[in-house]
């Protein structure tokens, strides 16, 4: 019997860097695992929920309250007027939510584009679904979005475009010229895109998060999938939530019926009083991430890293030329062995060939935990 896709898979990236890390005590800056930014309001909230209940089923579509939450806040923050019977869906997680997506509204042969480096949940996904998909490569150091690439890369088998902004794991944020030339490329060429936009509250130094849904003439062409986990420094939790319009939220709420079905209600309780909260708080996380990026990005600099200032999300890309590398795995397992600090190769998030000389940091940590990591590999260095 033929493997399947998800046989020949190897083991995540993320999982092989995390157990080392715990097999050499090592500071983790690998997996994005926040420290410290848990609001407690939203702790006592499902506490809350729990004491209280319901605990069986919730609806298949999710808590009314979370729904008309998920709404509310992208009036709030996007000025998207979104209905919330018919346009929002909560899902366990967005990764489940992208799956809902590609099993939903891909049919065996489609393709998809992706942009790499890209989130390594996206191809596995996309090939179960039987459809295949297309990577288009964005390239170091401004990661400018390559039009005649993409152009060059649609056919007439191109079913939906994905797009992760801000964006996993560079931290880059598709400018409004950006959206506008996507958005033109779903109606030339008959698409949808799938944005994954669950880093959408961590944008810094003054920018703000757009998304493609915000255009009102591929409204209908959008699916916005948006993340608790990041949103709330939650991500065990495992609440995501999709908007999208009728025709496109149907057949995606069909493939989640038979995927997850429902996610826990006292984490969607919790959520929905969550996504209520005031607008300092949102303000607060970003300040705090903008911080702990500063104090990672400067001592990393300091130690030779050529560092990418990340213009959002929790992770910072950091060259290695400096240290002659050209191998960022070996870079990475060598750094998590004789230092003690743990970070992922950039060249995980491409197919095939792939730029050997990044790696990314996460800094949504502790300040605390972030100097302990650039002690460690301050005293690495000097050896």
């Amino acid at each position: 019997m033929a493997n399947t896709d998800f046989e020949a898979c190897e083991t995540s990236i993320f999982e092989i860097m995390s157990r080392l890390a715990v097999e050499h005590e090592a500071i983790n800056l690998g997996q994005g695992f926040p420290e410290g930014l848990e609001p407690p309001e939203l702790i006592e909230a499902a506490i809350e929920a729990l004491r209280h209940g319901p605990h069986q089923y919730p609806p298949m579509m999710g808590l009314p309250a979370l729904r008309q939450a998920v709404a509310a806040n992208a009036l709030r923050f996007l000025g998207l007027e979104v209905d919330w019977e018919r346009e929002v869906m909560v899902t366990s997680g967005a990764t489940e939510a992208l799956c809902d997506a590609f099993l939903g509204l891909l049919n065996p042969g489609d393709e998809v584009i992706v942009f790499e480096p890209v989130y390594d949940s996206y191809a596995p996904i996309i090939r179960r679904a039987g459809a295949i998909p297309v990577p288009v490569r964005l390239e170091p150091p401004h990661w400018g979005l390559p039009r005649e690439k993409l152009m060059a890369a649609i056919s007439s088998r191109t079913r939906a475009l994905v797009i992760n902004t801000p964006m996993n794991p560079i931290g880059k944020v598709f400018d409004a010229d950006e959206l506008r030339f996507l958005a033109d490329c779903l109606l030339q060429h008959d698409l949808v895109a799938i944005a994954d936009e669950v880093y959408e509250h961590l944008v810094f130094d003054g920018a703000r998060h757009h998304s493609l849904l915000q255009m009102p003439d591929v409204r209908d062409r959008v699916v916005r999938i948006g993340s608790a986990g990041k949103t709330f420094s939650v991500t065990g939790w495992k609440v995501g939530y999709i908007t999208a319009a009728p025709k496109l939220l149907a057949p995606i709420a069909r493939a989640h019926q038979f995927v997850t079905f429902t996610t826990p209600p006292a984490l969607q309780a919790a959520v929905a009083f969550g996504l209520r909260l005031p607008d300092a708080y949102f303000a607060g996380l970003r300040a705090s991430l903008q911080m702990r990026r500063d104090q990672l990005g400067g001592g990393l600099s300091a130690l030779g890293f050529d560092v990418q200032i990340a213009p959002a999300t929790y992770f910072a890309v950091a060259g290695l030329d400096a240290f002659g590398a050209r191998d960022d795995a070996a870079f990475c397992r060598r750094m998590t062995v004789e230092a003690g600090v743990a970070a992922i190769p950039l060249s995980a998030f491409y197919s095939g060939e792939a730029p050997h000389n990044f790696i990314r940091f996460c800094f949504a940590k502790t300040p605390a935990t972030l100097e302990a990591a650039l002690r460690r590999l301050k005293q690495w260095r000097d050896l």
